[in-house]
């Protein structure tokens, strides 16, 4: 007997499965170490494919960009951002992204895997929080301190030979995990989240990593909260602190954000994606969509 299944239930889909977008998976230049590449825009330009770059893609690997002159279109998850002098982009592996038009702008750029850094940096520097904000625009100290970090790396990137491979990878580890500790927060403390309340930033962020691994499985806060062991209201002020919306709102924009990916960029139908996304049918999910969309 076939079990018909209700909203919000079911076998959670292999999210890898659900995208047609293009992946990118990392690939080092021959002759460099793996997990990590600083270049510049020129660079850029020189070497990649501007079609390929200007279509939509899903890359494995982090981007941290920053603009030194001009300006340059760049969108993350459908939202587009221009980007001007002193403003740094830090996209994460599995979002959707394309450039513009990579002549109008100088810049550098930093492709990293999340598994170059050591588990301590990348835990404090939430490497995989793609909920934060893409873009932001630094001056003064933060500036400067951003920007000597990256020289830095780049520097130490083109270094070749001057010491042991080992020892060069772990400067280069060295030096990443000071610009991304720097990217996290640019301000000081206040870039912390939870308003200093680690309490309800460590529930915050099971929850959201709960939700990252289950969206497809699960709509509903009371099954994050019984998974968790927290109350639903008390998840939902955790979320309501850390992002600013409400555990329910949390969820549904991340179901929304995946359903946009596959509509906008795939091939499905309404029908299969409605199935990927865990809804019972394609009117629930076309409902669903509609009324947050």
């Amino acid at each position: 007997m076939v079990k018909k299944r209700q909203e919000g239930e079911g076998p959670a889909p292999d999210i890898a499965d659900l995208a047609e977008i293009p992946e990118v998976p990392f690939s080092a230049p021959a002759g460099r170490p793996a997990g990590v590449e600083v270049m510049t825009l020129a660079e850029l330009r020189a070497r990649a494919d501007a079609c390929q770059l200007a279509t939509p893609h899903r890359p494995g690997f982090h981007h941290l960009l920053t603009v030194d002159s001009g300006r340059l279109l760049h969108s993350v998850d459908f939202r587009e951002h221009v980007l001007a002098p002193g403003d740094w982009l830090w996209s994460r592996p599995g979002q959707v992204q394309h450039f513009g038009d990579l002549a109008g702008a100088e810049g550098r750029l930093v492709l990293f895997e999340s598994g170059f850094l050591d588990p301590s940096t990348a835990a404090a520097a939430r490497i995989e929080d793609w909920y934060g904000p893409a873009v932001r625009h630094l001056e003064g100290a933060a500036a400067h301190r951003m920007d000597e970090a990256l020289r830095q790396l780049h520097h130490e990137f083109g270094e070749l030979g001057g010491l042991p491979l080992e020892v060069h990878v772990e400067v280069l580890r060295h030096l990443l995990a000071v610009l991304v500790l720097r990217a996290a927060y640019p301000a000081g403390p206040a870039d912390g989240g939870a308003d200093g309340n680690c309490e309800a930033s460590e529930t915050y962020l099971r929850f959201r990593d709960a939700v990252e691994r289950d969206f497809a499985r699960s709509r509903r806060v009371a099954d994050y909260a019984k998974a968790l062991g927290y109350a639903p209201r008390t998840l939902s002020r955790a979320t309501e602190i850390a992002a600013g919306v409400g555990a329910k709102e949390f969820i549904d924009r991340r179901v929304v954000l995946e359903a946009k990916r596959l509509l906008a960029h795939g091939d499905r139908s309404a029908a299969r994606i409605a199935d990927r996304l865990g809804f019972a049918d394609a009117t629930n999910f076309t409902k669903f969509f509609q009324r947050r969309a």
